[in-house]
């Protein structure tokens, strides 16, 4: 393998990795131009001609290996030509399971959504892409690179508008809501023996409070690895910022009885603001709480 195509490939399995991390700690707006950046990579390289791209000399070799291990392992006839046009199509397709996941961060929908366990099984797939030759594990099919923008490029997308009057197409804004600020859920009904758990978040200290614009703070429930037990909650935007600090004296119902958490589950407060420059909402820091420290009054959260 070159050391073109060697660094490459680590570019990608690094970036891959990177908004896998961002999604399991419930940094949205990060995970999404992540998944947004290496998708348009990959459907950059999937469509350039093969004397363009780093990686033609290293299919060839590795094709051909690729091929010597079918021959022996299950006496099949496999063509380096064939395996060598099933790269540019399985890297496209990793391209759309980006696409998909990215969508599913933005949707407010649950139902049939491309999940985060999924997109992990492509890892793998993707740090030896030269010689992957099997099938690819999910039904989908490469996305055209122009409906791959880069964030930031957002405000130039048009979307197709659908056939019948008044309708939603599967491109339309309606299709993938924009998260906004405010959407607190109330609390739960009692059950015997269960405990509800109401959090009043006060305030935040920071020493550039002052400069945050629109801030608020995204609060989550999620098991050890990363998967959300309760529906995600952001707060109203900040009532004030006085000094060092951002007011928000605001209550949030976890829709969740105590008794009903995994064990190893915590409580994620994401503070999160806008950034006009590059035109998307950021998490800054974030701060979390364990099961064993509920109790009832005040506490100090580090961040």
């Amino acid at each position: 393998m070159s050391e073109a195509a060697r660094s490459l490939l680590q570019r990608w399995g690094a970036s891959f990795r990177k908004g896998t991390d961002f999604d399991s700690w419930g940094q949205l707006v990060e995970a999404i131009d992540e998944y947004q950046i290496l998708a348009r990579h990959l459907q950059k390289e999937a469509q350039s001609q093969h004397n363009n791209s780093e990686f033609t000399e290293d299919q060839k070799v590795s094709g051909a290996v690729g091929v010597v291990r079918e021959l022996v392992s299950q006496m099949l006839f496999l063509c380096v030509a064939d395996l060598s046009f099933m790269i540019p199509k399985t890297i496209a397709k990793i391209a759309t399971c980006l696409e998909l996941r990215s969508a599913a961060l933005q949707s407010t929908q649950s139902q049939d959504e491309f999940k985060l366990e999924d997109l992990k099984k492509l890892e793998p797939i993707l740090k030896n892409i030269l010689t992957y030759n099997k099938e690819f594990p999910f039904d989908v099919q490469p996305v055209p690179l122009r409906k791959i923008l880069a964030p930031g490029e957002e405000e130039h997308l048009e979307f197709e508008e659908d056939d019948e009057e008044g309708g939603a197409g599967a491109g339309s804004p309606d299709s993938f809501p924009a998260r906004v600020p405010g959407t607190l859920l109330p609390r739960l009904p009692s059950e015997p023996g269960m405990t509800l758990l109401t959090i009043n978040i006060e305030k935040i200290g920071l020493k550039d409070a002052g400069q945050c614009i629109d801030p608020y703070i995204t609060v989550s429930v999620k098991d050890l690895n990363g998967i959300d037990l309760t529906p995600v909650q952001d707060t109203p935007v900040a009532l004030r910022k006085e000094d060092t600090y951002v007011h928000f004296n605001v209550d949030i119902e976890i829709q969740k009885h105590v008794e009903k958490l995994t064990k190893g589950a915590a409580i994620f407060f994401e503070f999160k603001h806008y950034k006009p420059k590059k035109r998307f909402t950021s998490t800054k820091c974030f701060a979390f709480m364990e099961m064993d420290e509920i109790k009832p009054g005040a506490i100090v959260i580090e961040l």
